[in-house]
Parts: structure tokens; C-alpha cells; sequence
């Protein structure tokens, strides 16, 4: 991986001071302040000042940490490895302006994903994650995408709670195939013990659909993807999922997942407070092309388009957050503001964590991103310490 100019290493800490960045646009959740200033004292934004080192980053913009809810690996390493395989794999996104990421594991037998369960609620409990997404095993077999099919099963709630207790409290979302057998009570079971239910990997119908919202679902597992395409007779799942208020719709905007008309669609009926950017990436992200193992299964990663060796199913991504800003601003024409919001304040609010992260308000974690005027990644803060220094030239 080619680490940024200014990137420091996973083992250098630098120490928090003091510090006010002037002069950039600065996104807030009530718009764009030109020339604005924001104040760092310690880990978190101050609403006055501190006296300490000013940091001129006039023409540049200042936006708030990316938030990841769906996300395999990055680095060469997957959240499906060991400790130090996360680690590498968390450092990387920060890399890319990624401050807060969700570990999402693939299918597997149940016995390996309860024990990855344990390591990553570890990584969690540290303060390294934020949580983990299980994606698989409870999805269809019609729409596995890049999941084993021979470890797929349905969505028995004893073996859903199985999952959850293994997470020890660090469960943020389960995505299921909520038309199979037990799917609907295992939705209302997450939502009962506040984990996400997410619709992904279907086959549902229109009539399904509704019903796992009704039961409890709030989130589309990458819209358009890996469930059946909207038609006029039969609208299948998307249409549920975009026109209801209580459903959070994940779109992966690497221009390979989702064609940009398709995304405009989901912006337009769902409203841009209703989208999260994800990059459901794997190893390959932030690394290379090359053959790569996504749970049991290999891939191949050719110009940067990750895909399964046996079959050719696109096997996640691999996209990084600052590229899925750039693009949707530079090309998919969306307001900063709205593409903000689906990258950070949209993401906090589903994890039920804005009143840490997900905006530059004073009292909130200082994680920013410093973006040049071509919206290129220029600086990466967390917690108030520089993961990229700042590159002003």
C-alpha cells in the first residue's frame, strides 16, 4: 500500500494541543460557512478558541470524519483475520478519511464467525471499531452474491441471538433475507435488542419487503445490489425500501456498483437524509490488484473491480470513502452538503452515535477530513490527532 504523504504509522501517537484551523469552508449540519474556523482543544471541538497553533487552510475545505457502516477489509487484510489484521485494515481507511468504521464479517460456519465475533468486540470495547455488521449467513441463496452458498442457512432467531450474545453488546446490524423461514421474527428480535436489521441479499417481494419494515428493518444493505431489480409490476424490494421514511438506504458509489442515474433515483425518492455511502470494501482496497480470499472464497481484483474467481460475481469493493466523496460530487453533480451528510451525520445517527461523531459541533469528537478544492484528501483528523498531516503545498 502507498501510504500518504504526511500519514503517520500505526504505532506513532502524536500528542493533542491546542490547535484552530482557519480560513477553509467548513460543513456544518446548518450548511456551508465560508472562512470558517474550527477550534480543536484535546480530543474534542471547542466552541471557543484555545489558545495554540493556528493552522491557515484557506481554500480548502473542512468536513467531518467518514463513518463506514458496511466494510470487509482494506490494506491486504480483512475483518474476518486476526487482531492485527483488523488493525492494518482500520489503519488503512483512516488513510482515507474513514475516523469511524463498522467491521462487517462474510458467511461462514457459525462456530468461526461467534469466535471473530469475540476479537472484534475486543477491537470495539478499545475503541477501535465501532461495532460489527454480520452479513451472511442468513441470506438468500438466489441472490448469495459473493457468499459461499453450502455455509448459507436460514434466519433461526436462536442462532441470530447466538451471533448477538457473541458480540457482547457490539452488534450494530445483521443483514437477512427477511423472506425465509424465521425472518421476520428474527428481524423483530433484533429490533428488540437494538441491532440493526438490515434487508440485503433477498429475493423478497414488494409485500415482503413491507413486512420486514413493519417487523422492524431500518436499512437496505446496498441498494440495487444482490436483490431483484425494480419493475413495474413487480417492484420488488427497492421500491419498499425507498419509499418508506424509516429505512436508511446504503449505496456503494464506486461508479462500478451503481450506475450514477441509479443513484440520482435513490437521492431524489429517498432524500439525501435517508442515504449512507458505504464501501462494502475488501482486502484489495486501499492496495492493489491481485488474488485475494473474501471468507472461504477467492477473488480476483483487476483494475481496482473485485469479482469471484469461480462465477464472476462482483465480490465487494475496492472503494475507499474520500474517493466515494470525490466522485459523488465531481461527477454525480450532488450538493457537498447532502453527499456530507450520506458520508458522516446520516451513518452517526443509525449507529446511534451523533452525539459523539458525524458533525463539526463543538463537545463532538474532533474527526475531520481537509479536502483541497478538487475535493482531494489533504488531511485525515481523529480525535484530535493528525492521521495525515496536513498537506498545504
Amino acid at each position: 500500500m502507498a501510504t500518504p504523504p504526511g500519514a503517520r504509522g500505526t504505532a506513532q501517537k502524536a500528542t493533542t494541543h491546542p490547535q484552530v484551523l482557519t480560513g477553509a469552508r467548513v460543513v456544518l449540519p446548518t450548511g456551508t460557512v465560508p472562512n470558517g474556523r474550527v477550534a480543536i482543544d484535546g480530543t474534542k471541538i471547542a466552541a471557543e478558541a484555545p489558545r495554540g497553533t493556528v493552522i491557515d487552510v484557506s481554500g480548502h475545505w473542512l468536513v467531518p470524519g467518514f463513518i463506514d457502516l458496511h466494510n470487509h477489509g482494506g490494506g491486504g487484510a480483512s475483518f474476518s483475520g486476526t487482531a492485527e489484521d483488523v488493525q492494518k485494515a482500520i489503519h488503512t481507511h483512516r488513510l482515507h478519511g474513514t475516523t469511524t468504521v463498522v467491521a462487517s464479517t462474510v458467511t461462514d460456519d457459525m462456530d468461526v464467525l461467534v469466535r471473530q465475533a469475540g476479537l472484534l468486540s475486543e477491537l470495539a470495547e478499545q475503541g477501535d471499531l465501532a461495532g460489527i455488521h454480520f452479513e451472511g449467513p442468513f441470506i438468500s441463496p438466489c441472490r448469495k452474491g459473493a457468499h459461499s452458498e453450502a455455509l448459507l442457512r436460514d434466519p433461526d432467531p436462536a442462532e441470530v441471538r447466538k451471533l448477538i450474545d457473541a458480540a457482547r453488546g457490539r452488534a450494530k446490524m445483521v443483514t437477512l433475507a427477511t423472506e425465509l423461514p424465521g425472518g421476520l421474527d428474527s428481524v423483530r428480535l433484533l429490533a428488540e435488542h437494538g441491532v440493526i436489521a438490515a434487508v440485503g441479499h433477498t429475493d423478497a417481494t414488494y409485500e415482503q419487503t413491507v413486512q420486514a419494515i413493519e417487523a422492524g428493518a431500518t436499512v437496505a444493505t446496498h441498494l440495487f445490489n444482490a436483490m431483484p431489480s425494480l419493475g413495474h409490476r413487480a417492484p420488488g424490494p427497492i421500491a419498499a425500501l425507498l419509499e418508506d421514511e424509516r429505512v436508511t438506504v446504503e449505496l456503494i458509489n464506486d461508479g462500478t456498483h451503481v450506475h450514477p442515474a441509479a443513484l440520482e433515483l435513490a437521492f431524489r425518492h429517498a432524500g439525501a437524509g435517508r442515504v449512507a455511502f458505504i464501501t462494502d470494501a475488501m482486502d484489495a482496497a486501499g492496495f492493489g490488484d491481485g488474488r485475494y480470499l473474501l471468507g472461504p472464497l477467492e477473488v480476483e481484483v483487476s483494475e481496482g473491480v473485485a469479482r469471484l474467481v469461480e462465477g464472476g460475481s462482483i465480490a465487494g469493493s475496492t472503494l475507499t470513502q474520500d474517493r466515494a466523496f470525490q466522485r459523488a460530487v465531481t461527477i454525480d453533480r450532488l450538493p457537498v452538503e447532502d453527499v456530507v451528510a450520506a458520508l458522516s451525520a446520516n451513518p452517526a445517527r443509525l449507529l446511534g452515535m451523533d452525539d459523539r461523531i458525524g458533525s463539526l459541533e463543538p463537545g463532538k469528537d474532533a474527526d475531520l477530513v481537509l479536502l483541497d478544492e478538487n475535493f482531494e484528501l489533504k488531511g485525515v483528523m481523529r480525535k484530535g490527532d493528525w492521521v495525515v498531516d496536513p498537506q498545504l503545498a
